[in-house]
């Protein structure tokens, strides 16, 4: 099968915690066989930003650790789609697209024989829905929603006719549980962004961070200054933009992490996970969520990481987790055999196959058969 997928990056991560589940996809997509061509924008907003701030060093450590992962550049003209889709099966476009190519991708879709699957994995359609609701969806046969009150808010308002869930998942391939020892307490990979979470962190994280006088790093980009310096106040070291493919490393040098998922998730989008927690589960790293309801039974709270519902229970949890090989050793034991059972790339390529297998036949081919 010939699968074309548009992303606004697979090469760059800088603010783009996607391009963990794109990339893995993509990579199992490969490794059953099918012709996998990626398209993104030249010089992209995430791709600008991650040369502007890192040189071009981590492009050439993304090619090392992804060989075949070669995306085609193009430019905002789109000239090139009306050939580029000849011959495809099935076409993913990543929400994170410019409206022009998902309209041009749309009108292409009339009388042609590929699928085209709208791929969303943001907050946008509760937080800012005339964004979505002015992109030309009707064309496509459907959304995969990366959670399902994100699916539902789809059936409700109309958008197109189905909706599928898809949740993110980890790339086993990439991340899994590696050989280290311990040089910190707790680490936190996250980005600032648009004051989402601001709040959270400084509760979740540097409040009991300095009250247990843990030794703690955070990486992440887009924190401005005056974050930096509450991080500093805290004793918390800010090490910047990680290359995603590091995390498992990074990873490996401390005894716990924690989740803090950005309020439009936790408010509007309830059930839906950020990918950090299936980056953490599937490195064996024990993990403390702040409040997040899992109302679609992915894990199992309590088996497969801890929740804290305040400052003082997120204490308690880390303080607990620090000083207690056993229970990290079982924390660690229970979410990485979750995501590997069940949340792996693997598992949600097998899941896109069925859902390609389910769409209706193309439209020409029904006219011709009518």
């Amino acid at each position: 099968m010939r699968v074309l997928m548009f992303y606004h990056s697979v090469v760059s991560d800088w603010n783009h915690g996607n391009a963990h589940f794109l990339r893995g996809v993509a990579t199992e997509l490969q490794s059953l066989g099918h012709d996998v061509v990626i398209y993104e924008p030249n010089e992209g907003w995430s791709y600008r930003n991650l040369v502007q701030e890192e040189g071009i060093a981590p492009l050439q450590d993304f090619a090392r650790a992804y060989p075949n992962l070669k995306p085609m550049k193009y430019e905002s003209n789109y000239e090139f789609l009306e050939k580029a889709v000849e011959g495809a099966d099935l076409i993913l476009v990543h929400e994170w697209n410019d409206p022009a190519l998902v309209s041009q991708l749309g009108r292409l879709r009339e009388g042609a024989g590929f699928r085209l699957l709208f791929h969303d994995t943001h907050h946008r359609l509760a937080s800012d829905r005339a964004a979505i609701m002015n992109l030309e969806l009707k064309r496509y046969d459907g959304v995969l929603a990366f959670g399902g009150s994100l699916a539902e808010m789809y059936r409700d308002l109309g958008v197109v006719e189905r909706v599928w869930v898809w949740h993110e998942a980890a790339d086993t391939r990439v991340f899994f549980k590696r050989k280290g020892s311990a040089q910190g307490d707790l680490v936190w990979i996250g980005n600032w962004g648009d004051e989402e979470r601001t709040q959270e962190i400084q509760e979740y994280i540097c409040g009991p961070v300095s009250s247990l006088g843990l030794r703690a790093d955070l990486y992440g980009v887009r924190y401005p200054y005056y974050a930096r310096i509450i991080l500093q106040q805290h004793g918390i070291s800010y090490r910047g933009w990680l290359p995603n493919f590091r995390v498992p490393e990074i990873f490996s040098r401390f005894k716990v992490t924690v989740h803090v998922p950005r309020r439009p998730y936790t408010k509007l989008l309830p059930g839906v996970p950020t990918i950090r927690v299936f980056e953490a589960l599937a490195c064996g790293i024990p993990l403390v969520s702040a409040p997040w309801e899992d109302s679609e039974s992915l894990f199992t709270p309590g088996s497969d990481y801890l929740v804290a519902h305040d400052r003082k229970e997120m204490e308690r949890h880390l303080r607990a987790i620090v000083n207690d090989p056993a229970l990290a050793r079982e924390l660690s034991l229970f979410g990485q055999r979750t995501v590997f059972a069940r949340h792996s790339c693997a598992h949600r390529v097998q899941e896109l196959l069925r859902i390609h297998a389910q769409v209706a036949p193309p439209r020409a081919e029904v006219a011709q058969s009518a």
